[in-house]
């Protein structure tokens, strides 16, 4: 995804709550330690939450698998934004997946379309994509190795990096989850609003259980520098995925992602039983 917005369905909806969240700071919480418990996103049940809240914030829904079909132009300079996890033409995630996918299936409706995904990664353009790209890859999504392809390249870029890092910092699953969350929209690689200095912003207020610190105060440490990274871009700057959803689960010290689960994202209220 490497930065992909919300759809512009949702963004015409986008507004302020007629409720804003208390700005105290949090209270203390027990002390943590760097033994993350096993079960953690790593858990098929804990993961199929995390898809869950992520698919409510880029798709309005809680059905994440109906979106391997999905690809629109955002009109956020990246392209087209694709499948479960907003692969990007603009971004090479995209270009990723197709030759992923090629490479299993030689000669899928897709393929024909690789020198052209060559050719625009790093633009907006759809220069040898239109007009039969959107269509064939609905196409490609009825196929379930395609839709194996964007499980794995979301694993592999995404979930898997989230995970690992976030358990090296003593994170439990909610923070394990902010750091996915923090990775498919913003990247992971060195962008001045990406992942890595989002991390490194928070780290200049709070330290993880790994360093010694406080769970609770690093994890509000790590959205607050998330929330300044957002309101930097107009398409990212509701922050509502933030302020009414994880920071809702902070709040409430779930730092295991326990259902049930209640939050509110672009207003729109969502429930895990």
């Amino acid at each position: 995804m490497n930065n992909p917005s919300t759809p512009p369905a949702r963004r015409a909806v986008l507004a302020l709550f007629g409720a804003t969240l208390a700005t105290a700071s949090l209270p203390g919480s027990a002390q943590a330690t760097a033994d993350v418990r096993a079960d953690g996103l790593d858990d098929p049940a804990k993961k199929e939450i995390a898809m869950q809240l992520v698919s409510s914030a880029e798709n309005s829904s809680l059905d994440w698998k109906a979106q391997y079909r999905y690809i629109e132009d955002i009109r956020d300079g990246r392209g087209y934004t694709a499948g479960i996890i907003g692969f990007c033409s603009g971004t090479g995630d995209m270009l990723d997946l197709v030759e992923l996918y090629t490479d299993r299936v030689p000669g899928n409706v897709l393929a024909p379309y690789l020198p052209a995904l060559r050719r625009v990664d790093g633009s907006d353009s759809h220069e040898g994509l239109d007009p039969g790209f959107p269509g064939d890859w609905r196409e490609a999504a009825r196929d379930p190795a395609f839709q194996r392809a964007q499980d794995d390249e979301r694993d592999r870029v995404y979930f898997g990096p989230a995970v690992h890092r976030a358990k090296a910092d003593g994170l439990r699953a909610l923070g394990q989850f902010a750091y996915y969350d923090a990775i498919v929209m913003h990247g992971d690689g060195t962008d001045p609003l990406g992942f890595r200095s989002i991390r490194a912003r928070a780290l200049r207020s709070a330290k993880p259980p790994a360093q010694g610190g406080d769970e609770v105060a690093y994890l509000d440490a790590f959205l607050d520098a998330r929330v300044w990274a957002m309101k930097q871009e107009e398409a990212h700057s509701d922050t509502s995925r933030v302020d009414t959803a994880q920071r809702v689960f902070l709040r409430r010290r779930n730092l295991d992602l326990e259902p049930p689960l209640d939050w509110q994202v672009y207003g729109d209220s969502y429930h895990i039983g």
